[in-house]
C-alpha cells in the first residue's frame, strides 16, 4: 500500500497473534520496520521469516517495565531516525470474575494495556510534531466499548486507551498527528491461552469464541486499508461483535439484557 511505503513504521507485540501479521504484510512494502516484543528469540525469527522489501530491526521491550520505555523510545527513533507510524499492538487479556480477580491482577493489565501503550505514544509524539506527521495506531477490542463478563480489567483497561487517544487526536489535529483505533471481535490467536485468571495464572485453553473469530489474515488485510484510509475508528469483527457494539451504543439497556448470556469463551 503507498500509504506505508518509506515510512518508519514500529510493531509492538510483534512475536506473535496480530503483531506478527502486520510483520507479514508491512514486510511485503518498502519501508523501515522495527519490531518489538519481550522475547528476542521470537522476534529473530519473526524477522528471518519476513525477510521481503523492508529493513526490519528488532527491538526487544517488556510493556510493563514503565521505567524503562522513555529509553526504548530513543533506541526506537535512533534506528532509522523518527518513527513515522506506531502500531501499538501489545496486550494481556483475562478470564475472571470481579469476585476473583485480584487487585495485583488488575493493576498488571492496566500496567502493559493502558500505561505502556500510553507511554510509547506520549514519548514519539515530540518527534512526530518536529517532523509534521504521525500516525497512532491502536488495536484495541470491541471491549473498549462495550464490556462483557470475566474481562473487567481488560474492558477497562481498553476504555482508558480510547479515552487517551481520542483526547490526543483532538490535541494535535493541526499538528499533522492521525490517530486510528482498530477494534477487533474475536480473532482466532493465542490471546486466550495467555489470559490472565485472577490469581494471576494464565488460562491455557483456547475460547470457543476465538477458534471460531476471523483469522488473523483477515484482521490485518482490513486493518491496514482502514490505517492507510486514515479512519478514526474501525470495527473488525464477526456480525455479533460489531452488532454489539451498535447496540451497546443505541439501545444500552437492550444489550444490558443480552450481554449477559452472552457466550464469552
Amino acid at each position: 500500500m503507498k500509504y506505508f511505503e518509506n515510512r518508519t513504521i514500529w510493531v509492538t507485540g510483534a512475536s506473535s497473534g496480530i503483531g506478527e501479521g502486520l510483520v507479514q504484510h508491512l514486510s511485503k512494502i518498502k519501508c523501515n520496520l522495527i519490531i518489538s516484543a519481550r522475547r528476542k528469540e521470537e522476534l529473530d525469527r519473526v524477522k528471518s521469516e519476513n525477510q521481503h522489501l523492508a529493513h526490519i530491526e528488532v527491538l526487544p521491550l517488556d510493556l510493563a517495565d514503565g521505567p524503562s520505555l522513555e529509553a526504548k523510545v530513543r533506541e526506537a527513533e535512533a534506528i532509522f531516525g523518527g518513527v513515522d507510524i506506531l502500531f501499538n499492538n501489545g496486550g494481556i487479556s483475562q478470564r475472571d470474575k470481579v469476585i476473583n480477580t485480584s487487585m495485583e491482577v488488575q493493576r498488571q493489565i492496566m500496567e502493559v494495556n493502558y500505561f505502556g501503550t500510553i507511554a510509547l505514544s506520549k514519548y514519539v509524539l515530540p518527534g512526530m510534531l518536529e517532523r509534521g506527521f504521525g500516525h497512532h495506531v491502536a488495536v484495541t477490542s470491541a471491549v473498549g466499548i462495550i464490556s462483557t463478563p470475566l474481562r473487567s480489567g481488560y474492558s477497562a483497561s481498553k476504555h482508558a486507551v480510547h479515552g487517551f487517544y481520542d483526547a490526543l487526536r483532538a490535541e494535535h489535529h493541526d499538528n499533522g498527528i492521525k490517530v486510528t483505533l482498530i477494534l477487533p471481535g474475536y480473532v482466532n490467536t493465542k490471546i486466550s491461552y495467555n489470559a490472565l485468571m485472577g490469581d494471576g495464572s494464565k488460562q491455557n485453553t483456547l475460547d470457543k469464541a476465538q477458534a471460531a473469530g476471523l483469522t488473523v489474515d483477515q484482521l490485518v488485510r482490513r486493518l491496514l486499508r482502514s490505517v492507510a484510509k486514515q479512519k478514526e475508528e474501525s470495527y473488525i469483527g464477526g456480525l455479533k461483535e460489531v452488532f454489539g457494539i451498535y447496540m451497546k451504543r443505541f439501545f444500552p439497556g437492550i444489550f444490558s439484557i443480552l450481554v449477559r448470556k452472552m457466550p464469552v469463551t
